[in-house]
């Protein structure tokens, strides 16, 4: 396969304006892209003018992108692990847009950029251990925003200002710090729905389904908007490790 000058183009293009802002030159015909915000290198080619192929450095990521390409098998430059195909302009950018959020989301992503901003804070007082525990929530909450695409996982808000990051396993529970900057120990929900989750009075089935207390009335949970069947949008095997313990330990359980 050979380049053609306008699938150069569009194919720089779809990485800088993706986040893939540093670019490495070419193997063979694919392009060579890293980030400086992202730990995820990438290999852009095309088939045509109808084919892009999207090689990825990280092989968490692109099980993550299963729905937004097809699995390519053919020939891959030497350091990729594996790469995926789509058929159009817009779905290369939506794939490497979201090839980057995961690249910042993912395990252990959120920790090394904790360690990295705490390395040399002291912790000797109750103050400097409150200044680097709200880092931490900062890295969280940022990561949070990436993973679930600036949008509550529920109900789909996308109002970034307005959203939280609510822990699963709360902060001062967690055994480590791995277990508190743990992407998957996160919802990005919507204000009331933060404040129902933390309190018991909603929670998430192994499905995904939510589950509301038998505490919570009918009345609340129509001003809640909690009365008719709700589901989060995308929940993965990382958070169903997580959601036992809020079950157990916070909701305060269905009706009887």
């Amino acid at each position: 396969m050979s380049l053609s000058a306008a699938s150069v183009t569009r194919l720089d293009k779809a990485a800088t304006d993706n986040g893939f802002d540093l670019e490495r030159g070419r193997d063979g015909d694919w392009l060579v892209f890293d980030s400086s915000h992202a730990s995820l290198r990438i290999w852009l080619t095309a088939l045509g003018e109808s084919l892009f192929l999207v090689a990825l450095s990280r092989m968490d990521v692109f099980d993550a992108l299963a729905p937004l390409g097809v699995r390519f098998s053919n020939p891959l430059p030497k350091e990729a692990a594996a790469a995926r195909s789509v058929g159009d302009v817009p779905s290369l950018h939506r794939l490497l847009r979201r090839a980057f959020q995961l690249a910042r989301a993912l395990p252990d992503e959120p920790l090394k950029v904790f360690l990295e901003k705490t390395a040399n804070m002291p912790r000797s007082t109750e103050a400097e251990r409150l200044v680097v525990q709200r880092v931490g929530q900062e890295v969280f909450r940022d990561r949070l925003l990436d993973y679930w695409e600036g949008r509550c996982a529920i109900t789909g808000l996308a109002v970034p200002e307005l959203l939280r990051a609510s822990h699963i396993k709360p902060w001062a529970d967690c055994e480590s710090d791995a277990e508190r900057l743990d992407i998957f120990n996160g919802l990005l929900l919507a204000p009331h729905l933060d404040a129902a989750f933390d309190r018991g009075f909603i929670t998430l089935g192994d499905d995904g389904e939510v589950l509301v207390a038998g505490a919570l009335g009918r009345d609340a949970r129509i001003v809640l908007g909690v009365e008719r069947p709700l589901r989060i949008r995308a929940l993965a095997d990382g958070h169903r490790r997580y959601l036992p313990w809020h079950r157990q330990r916070v909701f305060k359980g269905v009706a009887s």
